[in-house]
């Protein structure tokens, strides 16, 4: 149905309207906010190659890179290719990366461009829009996907249609765009039925918008050239080199090409779209009560109307409240009300001045082995639980400040201790004084569960000298 069309799904973003749900360690892409999968994995299933497009091209930054491809592996995803940028450039200098790779793969590719983190909620219509913008594509057109409005809303871009595109049925040229309008003028454009919200996703031939690129922005199609004929391998990763990126100039899509180019087209849709920038959005998204309440997880609310309340790990209980955002995580509790949830971002802004690691890290991190969790943490002594994937290992490390004590809880674990290798079992343990040369590994077929008692004064990720890695970290 999709022959020729490589999606390039775009995984950047810190999600930081959605703390403290969404961090930048584990932003919303990553996250099961809207169902039971990731959106991350909601983007990918919905262009998988059963529906006959091409495996998706990643553009994704390093610090989520085993995430990303561990996510997709779980959900049985094979992905064309992950490229890491080493710093952000916005959106325009990733689609040009992107349609450089297409174009090797196939001269006649079509690209279609999506964000990780957004919802769709009705695939097949999203299935059909694709079809429409294809053909357009075809006729030689960048198109863009507009959703007819629900509300008249400030946070998105808008976009005026102009007269049908010859050739492409149900596919508009563009007769202008909008930046995010005040209140007022989104209730004029959403009155006027004449304007659709920017979406941010878009499907061209790879070659002409390179061609348009050239036209519009040729420093950056040089440099971008540049960046990809300098990408090197990692693992299944394939790394922009930082010095030739870092000179892109940054932009975005629709300020470097499509408000310039004369071709850009639209297809107005009704997909079930919301970039879910927002708790608001979280909201509407959301199953309601009787009372118009939004909730999830162990959460008790008497005499409430219009709240959206997240209970993470523990009871939320509330009476008489209204038009409220209540999130707890294990590490946080966020309130707000509902119509200034736009401010939540100056939250996350003022931890980060405070040097808070809640602005960044969730209490569990994710590693490419496996992960852990904080569980307590004071002066002297830190205590996590660690989980180590099958087959994988942590690297061959010793630490100058800090003595670890490991007590297995599941799993078998073998323990190198500087020249020494032990098999712990359930309840044995095993400890390693400062210096101490040691890695941790789990050669069974079941998650490796323990707990480690970190002691001295000072346990900082930072402390961490790694003589040997199977993931090449520094």
């Amino acid at each position: 149905m999709f022959s020729g069309i490589y999606p390039v799904v775009l995984c950047g973003g810190s999600g930081s309207r959605l703390w403290p749900l969404s961090r930048s360690g584990m932003p919303k892409q990553f996250l099961p906010i809207a169902g039971d999968k990731s959106l991350l994995v909601q983007a990918l299933e919905r262009v998988a190659p059963r529906y006959g497009f091409h495996e998706p091209i990643m553009i994704a930054n390093n610090e989520h890179r085993f995430l990303l491809s561990k996510q997709a592996e779980d959900a049985g995803l094979n992905l064309a290719k992950i490229l890491l940028e080493p710093v952000g450039r916005n959106t325009a200098p990733a689609v040009i990366i992107a349609a450089l790779e297409a174009i090797r793969l196939d001269a006649d590719a079509k690209i279609l461009v999506l964000a990780a983190d957004h919802l769709i909620g009705d695939v097949p219509a999203f299935h059909e829009a694709v079809e429409r913008a294809s053909r357009a594509a075809d006729e030689g057109a960048l198109t863009c996907f507009g959703i007819m409005p629900t509300a008249a809303e400030t946070g998105y871009g808008y976009i005026k249609p102009g007269e049908m595109l010859t050739g492409a049925g149900g596919v508009h040229h563009i007769a202008s765009f909008k930046e995010k309008p005040d209140a007022a003028t989104a209730q004029a454009y959403f009155s006027s039925r004449q304007y659709l919200w920017n979406s941010g996703m878009f499907l061209f031939r790879a070659e002409r918008f390179l061609a348009e690129a050239e036209q519009h922005v040729p420093e950056m199609v040089a440099a971008c050239r540049k960046a990809y004929d300098g990408i090197s391998e990692d693992l299944q990763f394939h790394r922009l080199p930082e010095e030739a990126f870092s000179k892109v100039p940054a932009d975005s899509i629709d300020y470097a090409v499509m408000e310039k180019t004369s071709h850009a087209a639209v297809v107005p849709c009704s997909i079930g779209w919301s970039d879910l920038g927002s708790f608001s959005a979280l909201f509407e998204a959301g199953e309601k009560d009787a009372r118009d309440n939004v909730t999830h997880g162990d959460v008790t609310l008497l005499n409430s109307n219009d709240c959206y309340v997240y209970a993470d790990k523990k009871l939320i209980a509330a009476t008489d409240i209204s038009n409220l955002v209540i999130v707890a995580t294990d590490d946080a509790v966020m309130i707000a009300p509902k119509d200034k949830d736009q401010n939540v971002k100056k939250i996350v802004d003022a931890l980060k001045n405070g040097g808070r690691d809640e602005a960044k890290l969730h209490t569990t991190v994710y590693r490419p082995w496996g992960f852990y969790t904080s569980l307590a943490i004071n002066t002297r002594f830190q205590a996590k639980e660690l989980c180590v994937y099958p087959g994988k290992r942590l690297s061959l490390q010793s630490h100058n400040r800090r003595a670890e004590h490991w007590v297995v809880i599941d799993g078998e674990a073998t323990v190198t201790r500087n020249d020494d290798i032990l098999t712990l079992n359930p309840n044995e343990s095993v400890f390693l004084p400062i210096g101490t040369r040691h890695r941790l590994e789990n050669k069974g077929e079941k998650l490796l569960r323990l707990v480690e008692v970190q002691t001295g004064d000072y346990f900082g990720e930072d402390d961490i000298v790694r003589y040997e890695d199977d993931f090449k970290r520094v």
